[in-house]
């Protein structure tokens, strides 16, 4: 086996190998790497190594490097210092191993079988016009599900009121989801793909929506369904932020086979896996959820709703608002069980103001706790290796608490 590694510490990791009887070819540093994406003054090196070991950073780790050691048959290893560097050389389909494994135990990593993960499910999250809180409930659902070491991927497919990036302080001039939606309709979208087109935030991938509402004829329902079906193997959970407006009004009126304004949202709701229904709680949210949730189940036939009713306050329903909510939803539309996310204006206009989650400013505020639950008991609930998963996050994350203690007391 004839090994090229391009690593901070490659001298180390070389000499390693080297006393283990293991050929290396050569040793450069990640950035010589990374101006050398297309593999052109390194073809050499690539052509005679039959592995190349590189850290799994964005800068180093391209399509253009995957596709130029396919070109010369030579394996990658990818070093992943955190979990967003192995959810990106999975998302590549490369062998990722951690920061701390041996040199000789990571390039034996190679041979093991390759198991293809399961296919992702995708989360439409639906609410009637209004402004119900979609956008805010779809931000904590994709930050939540992340928290367990899910790949979460998050993008507006919203086609009249597009608001995603905006509240996420995410440009929303790049590629986004209507790129994904032209190379799916060519045939040509890939999970790496959406990886590179993708703006990571945290632990989430975004896929900001349209910039120009009169962009809509880009997000047309064959191609959103096929950058679904290409996204279930991108990552486990794809949250699609859709608009309230279900109507078929263009169908009616004319039986031409051309864009339609609400394709996207229906497209999305019918490639959902979960729809989750928002209700703002306040007489009007509830009267015109009411009045558009029979369309909506017409639109997504057997799939499973998740309703949850959002800026929940007695101010506008009177004594006991949550009683009168869930009374009228079940009387109403045969809704038996729904899930409560309480009004918290401060929390959410500080959100808004430094254009992040909710959660990330207040992880044990009214919002992020509901939301927590109603992942837990609707959206994914805790499955046989949820438990050891989120043992180990904690873990890490009481470390890294005890950590900073120590780091803001010491002189």
């Amino acid at each position: 086996m004839r090994v090229l590694v391009a690593l901070p510490d490659a001298g180390r990791f070389a000499a390693r190998l080297r006393a283990a009887g293991i050929e290396v070819v050569a040793t450069t540093s990640p950035r010589e790497l990374a101006s050398d994406a297309a593999g052109s003054a390194l073809a050499g090196e690539l052509a005679r190594a039959d592995v190349l070991v590189l850290p799994a950073d964005r800068s180093v780790l391209t399509p253009a490097l995957v596709a130029s050691c396919d070109r010369f048959d030579t394996r990658i290893v990818a070093r992943c210092r955190r979990d967003a560097d192995r959810r990106l050389a999975e998302s590549l389909g490369l062998a990722a191993v951690g920061q701390d494994v041996d040199a000789v135990a990571a390039v034996n990593a190679l041979p093991r079988a390759h198991t293809a993960p399961a296919r992702g499910r995708a989360i439409a999250v639906w609410g009637p016009a209004g402004a119900p809180g979609r956008t805010t409930v779809s931000i904590e659902l994709a930050r939540e599900l992340a928290r367990d070491g899910r790949r979460v991927g998050l993008a507006d497919a919203d086609t009249h009121a597009p608001s995603l990036a905006l509240a996420l302080g995410v440009a929303d001039e790049g590629p986004g989801l209507a790129a994904a939606c032209r190379q799916a309709g060519r045939g040509e979208l890939t999970p790496a793909e959406l990886t590179r087109i993708a703006v990571p935030l945290g632990d989430v991938e975004v896929l900001p929506g349209i910039n120009r509402p009169g962009r809509w004829p880009e997000l047309s329902a064959d191609r959103l369904e096929r950058a679904v079906d290409v996204a279930r193997d991108w990552v486990d959970d794809l949250i699609l932020d859709v608009s309230a407006s279900l109507e078929r009004d263009e169908e009616i009126v004319s039986d031409l086979d051309g864009p339609r304004r609400n394709a996207a949202t229906l497209a999305a709701l019918t490639a959902a896996d979960l729809v989750v229904a928002v209700v703002a709680a306040d007489p009007v949210g509830v009267s015109r959820f009411l009045r558009s949730y029979p369309d909506l189940r017409s639109a997504v036939g057997a799939t499973p709703v998740r309703v949850v009713v959002n800026k929940l306050r007695g101010g506008p329903l009177g004594i006991d608002a949550r009683g009168q909510v869930r009374r009228s939803l079940e009387r109403y539309a045969g809704i038996e069980r729904c899930w409560f996310v309480p009004w918290d204006p401060r929390a959410a206009d500080a959100a808004l103001l430094a254009a992040r989650p909710i959660g990330e400013g207040a992880a044990r505020g009214a919002i992020p706790a509901a939301v927590r639950r109603l992942v837990g008991e609707a959206v994914s609930p805790p499955g046989p290796n949820d438990a050891a998963r989120r043992s180990r996050t904690s873990s890490r994350k009481r470390r890294a608490e005890r950590h900073a203690a120590v780091t803001a007391t010491a002189p």
